[in-house]
């Protein structure tokens, strides 16, 4: 979560055991400076490329398929989490901060993008797994319809699960925090760590990681030269979420024992508290990967992209222009799973991205 977010991240002083202060000005310092530019370059680059990938499945007129449901909410996701940035950015720039409804409002998208995101990116996996290793048994199961279903049931769980992220918190003179009742004080922080900890990452983790070991499986019984371009592109889906969030969830899991006074000493206090700016840094930036991700292996996607760049620079150009947008044919079944498997669907019907 946003490192001033914790009550007691931006207190300039900590205590130890030995009840001497421990100035953390210029870690709060350096934190408010890295964090405003940082978080300034994820909202441009993640609300361009998202919207990008919401324009190319909105505007195609072929027919959607399950995947594009969930990618599409996958980009919701994504937007909805760079929408709270520039409110962040302004919290850790100005000395005011925010206004409570603003604070509560900002805290509730924040946490609901963030773990919407990352439900999204494990229901693509356990999708391709039905599309891949259970083909003959989801093809029934696998339509727009069950996708839209299936969404509205993930964005549910997702507020259920940021509900205790942002329950509790308002403007507390002038900061963002939890202000949690008497009776929670203590135990509440923690249990707020360990559930970004569990079921905003192992859990993910664990059915992503069993869902594309099962995929590389069956792709590796296939006889087609293509497997090997499959194959890299699930490893690239599960080494970057594995290497962008790894080091954020062990800072906060060390942020949790940190409660329990496992870091007495003022030098430890430093290093954990810059270790959280830098690891949240790559963490939160893996909402613009997905674009990337897209650009870089969906053709489809690619080309769009260029039409859309045509179509801009010919009305700079005060010119008409009359290009569609239009996929390609329909590849064959086995074709479709090794060239791309995140966007294939049993029933044959390729995403539009891709």
């Amino acid at each position: 979560m946003p490192t001033f977010f914790p009550e007691l991240d931006l207190d300039n002083f900590v205590y130890d055991e030995s009840a001497e202060a421990c100035y953390l000005g210029d870690i709060v310092a350096f934190g408010t400076v890295f964090l405003s530019i940082f978080y300034s370059l994820v909202f441009a680059f993640g609300l361009v490329g998202n919207l990008l990938v919401v324009l190319a499945l909105t505007n195609s007129r072929k027919p959607k398929s399950i995947t594009d449901i969930y990618l599409l909410n996958l980009a919701l996701s994504d937007l909805l989490f760079v929408a709270t940035l520039p409110f962040w950015t302004h919290y850790v720039i100005n000395e005011e901060g925010l206004h409570n409804a603003v604070c509560k409002l900002t805290t509730a998208f924040f946490f609901i993008g963030f773990f919407g995101g990352i439900f999204f990116i494990t229901v693509i996996s356990v999708d391709r797994y039905l599309a891949i290793v259970l083909a003959a048994n989801s093809m029934n199961n696998r339509t727009v319809q069950h996708g839209v279903t299936i969404s509205l049931g993930v964005w549910a769980a997702a507020i259920l699960v940021a509900a205790p992220q942002f329950m509790f918190t308002k403007r507390k003179g002038n900061e963002c925090l939890g202000d949690y009742p008497q009776v929670l004080q203590e135990i509440w922080p923690v249990l707020r760590n360990s559930e970004a900890n569990l079921l905003g990452f192992l859990l993910p983790l664990l059915i992503m990681s069993f869902c594309y070991f099962r995929i590389i499986q069956t792709l590796f019984s296939c006889k087609n030269h293509k497997k090997a371009r499959a194959i890299k592109l699930i490893l690239v889906v599960v080494v970057v979420f594995f290497l962008f969030w790894t080091p954020y969830n062990i800072v906060i899991f060390m942020e949790t024992l940190k409660f329990y006074n496992f870091f007495p000493s003022c030098d430890m206090k430093k290093d954990l508290k810059l270790a959280l700016i830098v690891t949240e840094t790559v963490a939160f930036s893996h909402c613009c990967l997905n674009p990337l991700i897209y650009a870089f292996a969906g053709e489809k996607f690619r080309r769009y992209l260029g039409h859309l760049y045509r179509k801009c620079l010919a009305v700079l150009c005060g010119r008409s222009v009359h290009v569609n947008f239009t996929p390609e044919s329909q590849r064959s079944r086995q074709e479709s799973i090794l060239s791309s498997f995140t966007h294939y669907t049993s029933d044959g019907e390729g995403s539009i991205l891709l």
